[in-house]
């Protein structure tokens, strides 16, 4: 088939004026009768290589795939573009099943989704159909070298018996050379051509960082990010559970999303996300593979994930739409020992093993990362990516054997009995509660890096951990043990290399104006609102009317007819005909009010308000009263402008050790975002307003 006849149906069909890397190349291959097994990142346009082929061939394509809600959200997708397709699985009644089995006897359909356990409701029809095309999505999942092995995967070998002639086609993300090769030998592909995408997805930032105080900078980045969709990983059902409790009491819509959980909760936690109804997902791993949502803008893990095949994967779900989309993720040492021993439990332990190495390693690197991924999938690249925590910032190195001579001697002088935040206090000099009590004070090194902050303090003990001078003894309470490398460093002086660490300041002004822009009714938010409506009213998520990707095209572009709207990406015949005259409306009316929308005025500042009448000398309770306003908002406004920067005396309401004391519950309560805590924490002993501003004076001096 020409290559023009292909691009017309792709723009006719899809919307889109060109085929991505490897599209057209596979496509051909297919509808050349051969047997093809295509590794293509999330988000580089999979479904494409099938579902044009289905609308090219005479008869069938069977799509196989393990995920149920992906297979609804494809068919809704294939249907607003005008082309006939089903699902058939276990969330249909017999007769909805039925329905569908006898419309694809009489050729009703292209395309027929199916779960691989579901797979034998067509036996019975197999001999009636013509079968033109076998995909099969996800097929790693029949490989147990991969990272989600999938049983019912392991029969779909029989297919290739069963239609000899129909070209099969494998589909996966990721996938190592040992799971290609299983792919291969358990489907019983013939002589399959293979193609590899790159795995270069130049609209993803990577970033690692360590996991000190997680929950604060996960709220921080999201508030960043008003009405942008993201998802955070968790190793764990219960830490699901308790951060999407502390995003909504900060005012975000989050919802934890596990296998514990109802399937009716399940369910509809994953419909309000789809439907841009839920921001946040907080979830375990298995979230998001059947889910085809475009405008995912951020994906955070906030524990190590335990491969590097799966964490590709899953910040793959991230920029589907092509637009920039950032991806965190959070390290700790907790994460890898857990990960160490379910690894050892597991099929296959050593590799298993092997690959949770290779994934800290990545966490470690001090060098571009995507050059990391790309070369774990046998892509070579010389150039660094600038688009990386490691290229942004590069590392510097500096001398930091005297930093490490005092730290290791501070670990040796606590006896290896305590864990990495009592040491930090202990050489900075901390003057709180529990130093006191061991007597720790009186110790010869005590107070030796008085003038390193706690957080630098922190990130060089990790260092030296990394460097392998020091380890964590996670089951003896965190205890910081030396290792024999230690030696060579207080007695034999090896030198040690450091990094300079660098810290992230979150600007809260930042956070602020970022969402005053983003209340303003700009024209992505005016065509965003339309696509939600249109897809409430059609059931269907908003992603399927049209990509975040296509929206700001129409922004950038601004079409005001039917020839300019269908030159947009994304915009096919049928939905031009569907919706076009909705959105073209709705972009000359933004253009026409434009014109005529008048400044308006700003308010006035009331935390400037509250400094002016405080640095004039007058008292809290007097500025509660001629405001009228409550003390308990006239001493959050203080609190607030200290940590800005203000040049406010708080030493008359909180005394020094008042402050120490708040600094050290902060590390044991691990950083809580509410007050009660630390209220309940000191026996109701220590009032609100004391907790508020000491907590001010600790944040500012980090």
């Amino acid at each position: 088939m020409t290559s023009e006849v292909l691009h017309a149906k792709l723009k006719e069909n899809f919307g889109f004026e060109k085929f991505r890397p490897n599209q057209e190349t596979i496509i051909n291959t297919i509808l050349s009768g051969q047997d093809t097994l295509a590794i293509m990142p999330t988000g580089g346009g999979k479904s494409i290589c099938f579902q044009l082929p289905a609308l090219v061939l005479p008869g069938i394509t069977i799509v196989i795939s393990p995920l149920i809600a992906l297979m609804k959200d494809q068919v809704d997708s294939l249907k607003t573009n005008g082309i006939s397709a089903c699902y058939i699985n276990s969330s249909q009644s017999s007769e909805e099943q039925q329905f569908y089995i006898d419309n694809l006897k009489s050729n009703t359909f292209k395309l027929v989704y199916i779960a691989p356990e579901s797979l034998s409701y067509l036996d019975v029809v197999f001999n009636e159909l013509t079968v033109s095309l076998i995909a099969i999505d996800e097929a790693h999942c029949i490989s147990s070298w991969g990272h989600d092995f999938r049983p019912a995967y392991t029969n779909l070998g029989y297919l290739k018996s069963r239609f000899p002639s129909t070209p099969v086609l494998a589909l996966t993300a990721t996938a190592d050379k040992a799971t290609r090769t299983d792919i291969t030998k358990q489907l019983k592909l013939r002589n399959p051509k293979t193609f590899v995408a790159s795995f270069d997805r130049k609209n993803l930032s990577l970033e690692v960082r360590p996991a000190l105080d997680r929950v604060k900078q996960i709220i921080d980045f999201v508030e960043k990010k008003p009405n942008e969709s993201g998802i955070i990983y968790c190793l764990s059902r219960k830490t699901t559970e308790e951060l999407a409790l502390k995003l909504q009491k900060s005012g975000v819509t989050a919802k934890a999303y596990h296998a514990g959980l109802d399937n009716k909760i399940r369910a509809k936690t994953q419909d309000e996300f789809i439907n841009d109804d839920c921001q946040v997902v907080c979830a375990t791993i298995a979230f998001g593979m059947g889910i085809d949502k475009s405008n995912v803008r951020w994906v955070i893990h906030y524990n190590l994930p335990k491969n590097i095949e799966g964490y590709y994967q899953e910040i793959g779900r991230a920029g589907r739409d092509g637009l920039p989309a950032e991806t965190v993720l959070f390290e700790s040492y907790a994460d890898v020992i857990q990960l160490q021993k379910f690894a050892s439990e597991g099929l296959n332990s050593d590799v298993q093993l092997a690959k949770l190495e290779r994934m800290k390693q990545y966490a470690d690197a001090l060098s571009c990362r995507r050059k990391i991924l790309l070369s774990y999938f046998g892509e070579l690249v010389k150039e660094n990516c600038g688009n990386c925590d490691i290229c942004k910032n590069p590392p510097t190195f500096f001398d930091g054997t005297i930093l490490a001579q005092k730290a290791l001697s501070a670990i040796s002088r606590l006896q290896e009995s305590e864990p990495l935040a009592v040491i930090v206090d202990f050489l900075r000099g901390s003057r709180n509660a529990y130093i006191y009590e061991k007597n720790y004070q009186s110790l010869k090194t005590y107070g030796i890096g008085a003038d390193i902050s706690w957080y630098d303090w922190n990130q060089y003990l990790i260092q030296l951990i990394n460097l392998g001078y020091c380890e964590i003894a996670f089951h003896q309470h965190n205890k910081i043990l030396l290792t024999p490398f230690a030696k060579k460093v207080l007695f034999e002086g090896e030198n040690v290399k450091l990094n300079t660490v660098v810290k992230k300041v979150i600007d809260k002004n930042e956070i602020k104006e970022t969402k005053t822009k983003a209340a303003k009714s700009s024209l992505f938010e005016i065509l965003r609102k339309l696509r939600y409506e249109i897809a409430q009213d059609e059931e269907v998520p908003a992603y399927v009317i049209f990509s975040d990707a296509s929206l700001r095209q129409m922004e950038t572009l601004r079409p005001m007819s039917d020839e300019e709207f269908l030159a947009i990406d994304g915009v096919g015949n049928a939905k031009l005909e569907k919706y076009g005259q909705e959105f073209i409306d709705a972009i000359v009316y933004y253009e026409n009010a434009k014109k005529k929308k008048a400044k308006s005025k700003k308010e006035g500042n009331t935390y400037k308000t509250t400094l002016e009448l405080f640095q004039s000398g007058i008292s809290v309770k007097e500025i509660a009263v001629q405001r009228n306003l409550g003390l308990t908002t006239i001493i959050s406004h203080l609190a607030k402008l200290y940590v800005d920067g203000n040049d406010i005396d708080l030493s008359q309401f909180v005394s020094d050790d008042e402050v120490m004391l708040l600094h050290k519950a902060q590390i044991d309560l691990e950083y809580p975002t509410a007050l009660k805590p630390y209220f309940d924490h000191f026996d109701e002993k220590l009032s609100y307003d004391k907790i508020r501003l000491g907590l001010a004076i600790v944040e500012r001096n980090k």
